[in-house]
């Protein structure tokens, strides 16, 4: 079987021997078909919004309005929605001064480029656009603690807005079981110390800290109490299918559209455990697979299949490198992925440390598997993260044959950040 698996901006093509195939799993997302446009999807979410009045009657009255905006590293194809938001916005208050604070969480900012590719350079000229950064404790503001006892610390345009509105997309997502809603708040514009507490290696470690899951995770409780009190107004998210092209929309109330959103998707994402010795998949292409950190999500859906001992093939381009330096050094600096392991589990939730949530993951699915990463990284950047290199997939296929054995099943999941397994 010829099987094409998302990498950078294009597709790689392997051939996978039928007798050694034990599943192909995709989302049927990719089979949902809609003879709406993109842009007709989002104006009917925005004129039918969930358990909120219209955007353009809630901006009424409002002077200061901020729309928080995912930034590069997730595909949210904002050259649809954000002119249809500020349409909507300046339909019902013309005089409202609009900013777009865009949600870097945790990540670097997003560069002029960037931007200019995300919304294209008519918004970039004409609106106000600020880079969220968790470092600057001058953008911040401390309004209590979360759940989990953590500082609520938010960056304070959110909070200075008279109205505070969210644009994002939904996928599932490796702890937090969905992106999307309540993400924009947190990690997307809290502080480094926020961000930290929450992502502690208890929750991280926590059993319902998993792909799909929103009941019971932790790290999706602060979010929700976060989100809370900001007084996230008012969402707007997308579902995207492979070709990252909207096939639906969910507008209105932050939990209700959110909700609502992760059920659509779960309804089309979730694709059955088929074991394999050795597990192929993607982090979805560009943007997503910018980076080793980022191609950590996918490898969560193959661990999910691959059998101890067994190897997990990843193909990311990491155009943008490992993505965080704490989180290569980790690895780099390490005598052992176990001492990593022990490491981190031994901090408190006040002693968590930059990208070690990422480090935590890697390191548990690195215990159980060998892991070959397919990219334009350099050899040595990717060995020194105790990765096996591979330049391209059929050197990596033959790699793993080495370990798991010639004849050993082989599960594709062509992208890996699309399926809940």
């Amino acid at each position: 079987m010829k099987i094409e698996l998302p990498y950078g901006r294009g597709k790689v093509v392997t051939d996978i021997p039928d007798d050694r195939l034990e599943a192909l799993l995709v989302s049927r997302v990719e089979d949902f078909n809609t003879d709406r446009s993109q842009g007709e999807i989002v104006r009917q979410a925005l004129n039918s919004p969930l358990a909120s009045k219209p955007l353009k009657e809630l901006v009424k009255g409002k002077n200061q309005v901020v729309i928080i905006s995912s930034d590069h590293t997730r595909p949210v194809p904002s050259r649809i929605t954000m002119p249809v938001l500020l349409e909507e916005i300046n339909k019902g208050n013309p005089e409202a001064v609009i900013t777009i604070l865009v949600a870097t969480g945790f990540h670097r900012p997003s560069t002029d480029r960037e931007l200019e590719d995300k919304y294209g350079r008519e918004i970039v000229n004409k609106v106000k656009i600020v880079n969220h950064d968790s470092r600057d404790k001058k953008q911040m503001i401390k309004i209590g603690s979360l759940p989990s006892g953590g500082e609520l610390i938010i960056n304070k345009l959110a909070l200075e807005a008279d109205l505070l509105i969210a644009e994002g997309f939904i996928e599932p997502h490796f702890f937090a079981g969905f992106s999307g809603g309540r993400k924009s708040i947190l990690p997307g514009i809290a502080s480094r110390e926020t961000v930290l507490a929450n992502h502690c290696s208890d929750f991280i470690a926590h059993k319902r800290a998993r792909t799909g899951i929103l009941e019971g995770n932790p790290l999706h409780e602060d979010m929700l109490y976060a989100a809370e009190r900001v007084n996230l107004s008012f969402i707007l998210n997308v579902v995207l299918n492979g070709e990252k092209r909207i096939i639906n929309a969910f507008a209105g109330d932050r939990e209700k559209a959110h909700e609502k959103g992760c059920s659509f998707l779960a309804s089309l994402a979730g694709v059955e455990k088929k074991e394999a010795d050795i597990v192929v998949t993607s982090n979805g292409g560009y943007p997503l697979d910018q980076n080793i950190y980022q191609a950590v999500k996918s490898m969560t859906a193959a661990e999910a299949c691959c059998r101890e001992n067994g190897v997990i093939i990843v193909l990311a381009e990491c155009s943008d490198g490992h993505g965080g330096e704490s989180f290569y050094q980790t690895f780099a600096r390490a005598d052992s992925v176990q001492g990593i392991m022990e490491e981190i589990l031994a901090r408190t939730a006040e002693e968590t440390v930059a990208d070690q949530w990422e480090s935590q993951v890697l390191a548990r699915i690195l215990l159980k598997h060998e892991v070959i990463l397919v990219s334009e990284v350099e050899r040595e950047l990717v060995e020194n993260m105790y990765l096996h290199y591979a330049k391209d997939i059929n050197t990596a296929l033959k790699m793993a044959e080495k370990i798991a054995g010639k004849k050993s099943k082989i599960t594709v999941i062509p992208d890996g950040v699309g399926v809940i397994v």
